[in-house]
């Protein structure tokens, strides 16, 4: 209706003071021709209601009269749609004829009772925009009164929760998704888990689909559908390169992006039995699944659009989320599947590898895998052994240290390997010592954590039975070598008196050769001559005594040696050649410098290695001598590296013989290597070198450590 009196009128100017666009309407409305009549005549009550709602900004609107005549605000706009400015002055009950049985009659109760009503999120089904809409509504209906005190109305204030029930609801869908995919192993699963849950709230999802596309890419499968649709809308699989298909897979695949479908095929509209009672939609999308980092499809995802929700932004950024969810879940069910296959691939390794393996996880060490061989080894069946503790499984090895050795491994992540260690098995129901070769190797994750435990086992009990044969023969052989070094020690004993004569016959020729005959060239050349024999005869005898000595006494004097100290007191001995060739001695006794070792012997060791490393050395260079120890479970390892002549390791096991020297250009007896490698060996230890001519050499010496 249109205004005949002038818009400024007093009387509707103190009425519909403000209230932006909905006053200017109220203003410029021919209320003579409404059925309520001129605005003068209204009650006071509704005046001061309608001046209210006018300049609030929360939604609000007046239902007056039985007839329900409509009076809001502009923050009620939008609940109007379409129906907006044609509302203003009409009958609610003809207005919202689509809801009034659902509010329309709480309305009327109000006017027979006065009793209040609220709703929080109540679902609402709106003709707004030319189509019955799903919304959802937080709103109260107080009682309006006259200016009698009578019930004449219904006052509303309300608001719109659709956008925040939709997201919640979507959210919680995603969600959903998201755990059950912990819990698949296969696509088939996942995709089809995937519609089921989107068709259980399908307020959202009419339908779905969910196509793969096969490796040529020129076919999709499906793999999971929700809707009840036939098989005409839902085909098994789909040839992107055939000209009429059921849904254009082949365009979304070309452009990358999701593109939305109005001509549906058959078998879409009624929905099949379990829908027949409406249409499911008219419209669909079908959108791309990309794998993480891929910028090429693997699939589609095709949802229908709801009939009774706006397809705006927020409802395509949830079809984007579920796309991606899709996408997350086919990717992880995929690496899963290969965790699996590679999981079967390594248990049937493990079942036919040579040796004897099991997995060991967590703390107390639960057997998770225990080969043929191991099985044999421990003398269990595979069912006495999996999916328990290994204490539990093998009681009789608690108090033999291998859960202590395990823990170790577990807890620091380093390996452990041993040689020969010694276990007791029941088998047969006899405790049995057998021999092992062990590796304890800590089992990680991809993030490096560890899990468990790796044990491989060889048995060597044979091994060890003829190595114990071996060892009797090598202490009769040691009984001989005995024998041998007490005769080198009476041979060397026995010849120091005769060089003794023969030096001091020699010294009195000396003293009785007439003058003349010292001064000659002759008799001076074969003087020198006779002498350098008769020293090179002593320093013999005396390495023959050392040697001989060193032997008697390999078992002598054994106690913790501080190499540190050790090398300080050499260094000492070599100050003045120190000094005069410019050496760099640097140490590092920073990982172990204790030995339990015969004290002399280790001088011995030290003085003979420093004393090569001086005596060796480059003539352009500034000598640069390095000491060094490091530890590992069986050996204190001493380590002296120089840069000096170097050595042809062609002759790496002449420069450990007797009397055998590689260079002739500074004296020497070549006895000093000699007796290193027996007094190391004769204790149980070794001797190695590194050596590269014209770069230098590396000798270490391995100590065997006790307890």
């Amino acid at each position: 209706m249109h205004h005949e009196e002038p818009f400024h009128s007093p009387s509707k100017s103190n009425i519909f003071l403000g209230g932006g666009e909905m006053g200017a309407l109220m203003r410029a409305y021919n209320w003579n021709d409404h059925p309520l009549g001129n605005p003068e005549g209204w009650p006071e009550s509704l005046k001061t209601n309608i001046r209210l709602l006018l300049n609030s900004g929360f939604p609000m609107f007046i239902w007056w009269s039985d007839a329900f005549y409509m009076f809001h605000n502009d923050a009620y706009l939008p609940a109007l749609g379409k129906k907006h400015p044609h509302a203003l002055g009409a009958s609610a009950r003809e207005m919202w004829a689509e809801i009034w049985e659902q509010l329309g009659m709480l309305a009327e109760g109000i006017l027979q009772n006065a009793e209040p009503f609220y709703a929080d999120s109540l679902p609402v089904y709106l003709d707004r925009h030319g189509f019955i809409e799903e919304t959802y509504w937080t709103f109260s209906y107080s009682p309006a009164f006259n200016d009698a005190g009578e019930v004449q109305g219904v006052f509303c204030a309300c608001f719109e929760v659709t956008s925040t029930v939709l997201a919640q609801r979507r959210q919680r869908t995603l969600k959903d998704i998201s755990e059950a995919m912990n819990q698949v192993l296969t696509l088939e699963q996942a995709c089809q888990l995937t519609c089921e849950f989107l068709h259980e709230d399908n307020s959202d999802i009419p339908f779905s689909l969910i196509y793969l596309l096969e490796a040529s890419g020129t076919k999709a499968r499906l793999y999971g559908k929700s809707g009840g649709l036939t098989e005409e809308a839902a085909p098994l699989t789909i040839d992107l390169d055939a000209a009429d298909t059921s849904w254009p897979l082949a365009d979304v695949k070309q452009k990358k992006r999701s593109v939305v479908v109005d001509k549906l095929p058959a078998g879409i509209a009624s929905g099949g039995e379990e829908e027949a009672d409406h249409a499911l939609t008219e419209q669909a999308v079908i959108h791309p699944v990309f794998k993480p980092a891929q910028d090429h499809p693997i699939g589609f995802f095709i949802s229908g659009i709801a009939p009774k929700l706006k397809y705006d932004a927020n409802y395509q950024g949830f079809h984007a989320l579920l796309t991606g969810q899709i996408a997350t879940s086919i990717t992880s069910v995929q690496a899963r599947e290969e965790i699996v296959r590679q999981q079967q691939y390594l248990a049937s390794l493990f079942q036919q590898a040579p040796v004897a393996i099991a997995i060991l996880r967590g703390p107390t060490f639960i057997v998770d895998l225990a080969n043929p061989g191991i099985c044999e080894l421990w003398g269990r069946r595979p069912k006495e052994v999996l999916g328990k503790a290994i204490l539990e499984a093998l009681p009789e090895i608690e108090g033999q240290g291998i859960r202590e050795l395990l823990e170790g491994v577990y807890q620091t992540g380093e390996p452990f390997v041993a040689n020969q260690l010694p276990v007791k098995l029941l088998r047969s129901g006899q405790l049995e010592t057998n021999y092992f070769n062990l590796l304890y190797q800590p089992m990680r994750d991809a993030q490096d954590n560890i899990l468990g435990v790796i044990v491989v086992a060889i048995s060597i009990s044979e091994q060890v039975e003829a190595l114990h044969e071996i060892e009797e023969m090598n202490r009769q052989l040691l009984a001989t070598n005995a024998d041998l070094d007490n005769f080198v020690y009476s041979a060397s004993h026995d010849l120091k008196a005769p060089i003794s004569n023969i030096e001091g016959l020699m010294n009195a020729l000396l003293v009785h050769l007439p003058a003349e005959s010292l001064e000659s060239a002759t008799t001076k050349q074969l003087i020198s001559y006779i002498k350098a024999s008769i020293e090179r005869f002593k320093r013999t005898v005396t390495d023959l005594t050392k040697v001989a000595r060193i032997q008697r006494e390999s078992g002598e004097d054994v106690q913790y040696v501080n190499l540190a100290q050790v090398v300080t007191e050499v260094q000492l001995d070599f100050e003045s050649v120190i000094a005069e060739s410019d050496a760099v001695l640097q140490t590092d006794f920073s990982k172990d410098s204790y030995v339990r070792f015969s004290a002399k012997n280790v001088r011995s060791i030290v003085y003979n290695l420093l004393s090569n490393a001086i005596k060796y050395r480059a003539a352009r260079r500034t000598p640069v001598i390095r000491i060094t120890t490091e530890s590992t479970p069986e050996y204190t390892i001493l380590s002296v590296s120089d840069n000096g002549l170097g050595i042809d390791l062609a002759y790496e096991q002449k420069m450990f013989s007797m009397f055998k020297r590689l260079h002739d250009h500074v004296e020497g007896s070549g006895v000093g290597l000699y007796i290193v490698k027996r007094v190391v060996e004769n204790a149980g230890g070794k001797i190695t070198v590194e050596s590269e001519v014209g770069v230098g050499s590396t000798f270490r010496v391995f100590f065997k450590r006790y307890g």
